[in-house]
């Protein structure tokens, strides 16, 4: 019966942005009411039908009555039913921060209604031509929520995000296409026994994986398909940042991972294993170049941009190593990594507000003055670089466990590597904000603020960053209640 409300977790929030932008006609208050409204219904459903799905097992509903291979199969696991509840809590808390903070109005409400829907099709969707259509709205969505900061700097990156984008999911329909061609079908169930049949050395099978693999891995950021990230992570709304930072990578990823072992299954790797060397050395390669490249930064939004490239990178090897502990750690720090993430996008948007700061050089003496938030941030910080019992160490530790009883030692090496390098860069800022002498920014800020700075935290924007500190460190101690939850779902994707 719970599977019948399963479109409704894409049709609220696109009938949502249509209802955001007649209201919009009427009253400057309506969009941000019904956006209000709608997340909260969101989040209600995808609390009740991913708690069900966890509970129950997979649930699956044909929409409009016609049957899978030919019809449009919604389904959710327990995998996907943890991303779509990712998607819905995240999405709704921080709307909080966006009513107080940026452009708002009809169209960025409605626009961000529908990225909400995009990322919820990318999460449940059943078809591979499907997931295109989802990508193309969440795209669509992010280049315009991205450009609504309404700068320069925000135009050009929403255009650079726009080209990448666009070449990204027209590879990634490239490999459908392909997909087609051999199988004749585009259910993602069905693709795994007809790939099967066709045989994983065929030219189509081998072209569709690489053109999927390279048009995922460019929404998701891996290096060198990355640098879109740092300039739409930092010239975006500040609201938006914290938006796209903690699910549209994130939703990317899980996508990666769905195809992987849905589709094309642990048969595939196991019959060319030069795709999963392959998949591990771009994705250690960019774990550790996405390190170095936040190390160099100054300002704090790109160098959290580039932290991104690096722990994505540590979610595809977990993927493509493959072992149940690699696996499960590879969906730990996705959501943990959304969580901090966001949190952390949140913190940075806060500061600018209340002191305009926003390079490292800037925060200098901020904890001082401002001691919940920074205290708060410092949290989310040693919880990204791995800091026990905080959810980035559980994400990290199963993956390295994962590498290691793989026989992938240097994989484990490297994320050791890694995790030295993120605490380089999050130390210096940690340094600055609780040693450092107050920069002439925080001072102005302390001193009874200004016209342009107000001379306290947002209670939104600081409920969120305790929130989201809080929730890295529960999510770290409920680790294995997750890994309860989520085994037989890994069980079966691994068994194919």
């Amino acid at each position: 019966m719970t599977e019948t409300y399963l479109p409704l977790l894409v049709a609220v929030p696109l009938l949502g942005a249509l209802l955001a932008v007649a209201t919009g006609l009427a009253s400057t208050r309506g969009p941000a009411l019904v956006a209000r409204l709608v997340l909260g219904v969101q989040t209600l459903l995808a609390v009740w039908i991913g708690g069900t799905a966890l509970a129950q097992g997979s649930l699956s509903v044909a929409v409009g009555g016609f049957a899978a291979p030919y019809g449009i199969e919604l389904v959710v696991d327990g995998l996907s039913a943890v991303v779509v509840v990712l998607v819905a809590v995240v999405s709704f808390a921080t709307l909080a921060f966006v009513t107080e903070d940026d452009p708002g109005g009809t169209a960025f409400y409605a626009q961000y209604l529908l990225l909400v829907a995009g990322l919820s099709g990318m999460s449940v969707t059943g078809d591979v031509f499907n997931l295109y259509v989802f990508l193309e709205i969440t795209g669509l969505a992010t280049y315009a929520l991205v450009a609504s900061a309404g700068t320069g700097r925000s135009a050009v990156s929403a255009l650079k995000y726009l080209l990448f984008g666009t070449v990204a999911a027209s590879l990634y329909l490239l490999g459908v296409g392909y997909a087609l061609v051999a199988t004749g079908t585009l259910n993602m169930a069905d693709l795994a026994v007809e790939l099967a049949r066709v045989g994983y050395d065929s030219p189509l099978v081998l072209a569709s994986f690489g053109f999927i693999v390279v048009g995922l891995a460019t929404k998701a950021a891996l290096f060198p398909l990355h640098t879109w990230q740092p300039d739409a992570y930092g010239d975006a709304p500040d609201s938006v940042s914290a938006l796209i930072a903690a699910l549209v990578s994130t939703v990317a990823a899980y996508a990666l991972l769905r195809l992987v072992y849905t589709v094309y299954t642990p048969a595939f790797f196991d019959a060319v294993p030069v795709a999963r060397d392959a998949l591990v050395a771009v994705a250690a390669i960019s774990i550790v170049v996405g390190s170095v490249l936040a190390v160099a930064q100054s300002e704090v939004k790109r160098m959290l941009a580039y932290s991104s490239v690096s722990q994505y990178g540590l979610v595809v090897v977990g993927v493509a190593i493959g072992t149940p502990a690699a696996v499960f750690g590879a969906v730990v720090h996705l959501v943990g990594h959304a969580i901090m993430k966001g949190g952390l996008f949140v913190a940075a948007g806060a500061v600018a507000d209340l002191t305009g700061a926003r390079t490292v050089e800037e925060y200098a003496g901020l904890a001082d003055r401002f001691p919940v938030l920074g205290g708060a941030s410092a949290v989310l910080m040693l919880a990204m670089v791995g800091v026990p019992p905080a959810v980035g160490f559980a994400g990290k530790w199963y993956i390295a466990l994962g590498a290691v009883r793989a026989g992938t030692w240097p994989v484990a090496v490297v994320i050791f590597g890694s995790t030295l390098l993120t605490l380089a860069y999050f130390a210096l800022l940690v340094e600055r904000m609780f040693v450092a002498p107050a920069s002439a920014s925080v001072q102005a800020a302390t001193d009874g603020g200004s016209d342009d700075h107000p001379s306290r935290p947002s209670r939104r924007a600081l409920a969120l960053v305790i929130g989201a500190a809080a929730v890295a460190l529960v999510l770290g101690v409920a680790v294995t209640d997750l890994q309860t939850a989520l085994e037989p779902t890994i069980d079966t994707l691994l068994s194919q």
